[in-house]
């Protein structure tokens, strides 16, 4: 499949809403299967993904003198809007890893937090592909297995883990 016809299956962000995942007396988990492969082709669409420059800091010398000056003179900090979105997608494929252990393949608990982060890693790199600026190449096959991986999810039912009783 295509990078084009993967990127079309999504919902468009504007009308897309996440499903309420409130439910009392445990944490909420989609338990999903995950090889170690997939996981692996994953963390190289990550690794290709982090190396985006959105802000042109890297290829823009003037840019980055003008914002470290700015950073100096004015103690802003050096910003990347998408940092909060490397450490989600950090942090949930470290959590898909020690669900996985040292199996090639197993069963990991997603949560609503990993399935928001997937969507939105997708939605990213929908983004990142369409826009003429940026210079994002990914493999075809690691964004399939991304989308997949959100396929797992979305159409996995809610469990409560680790669940507590009303008498506790």
């Amino acid at each position: 499949m295509s990078l084009e016809q993967v990127f079309a299956q999504l919902p468009a962000p504007s009308s897309h809403t996440f499903p309420d995942y409130s439910l009392s007396r445990g944490e909420p988990v989609m338990p999903i299967a995950v090889t170690r492969e997939e996981l692996s082709r994953t963390l190289a669409l990550y690794e290709t993904f982090q190396g985006v420059d959105l802000t042109g800091w890297d290829s823009n010398s003037v840019l980055e003198a003008a914002t470290t000056y700015m950073q100096r003179t004015f103690g802003l900090p050096q910003y990347r809007p998408d940092e909060q979105l490397q450490d989600d997608i950090a942090a949930m494929l470290n959590d898909f890893s020690d669900g996985l252990g040292g199996r090639p393949i197993g069963v990991v608990d997603a949560t609503p937090d990993h399935h928001r982060t997937l969507y939105f890693f997708l939605v990213s790199c929908r983004g990142y592909y369409a826009a003429p600026h940026i210079r994002f190449d990914p493999d075809e096959a690691a964004v399939e297995t991304l989308y997949e991986l959100y396929q797992r999810v979305t159409d996995q039912d809610l469990y409560v883990k680790q669940s507590s009783s009303v008498l506790d």
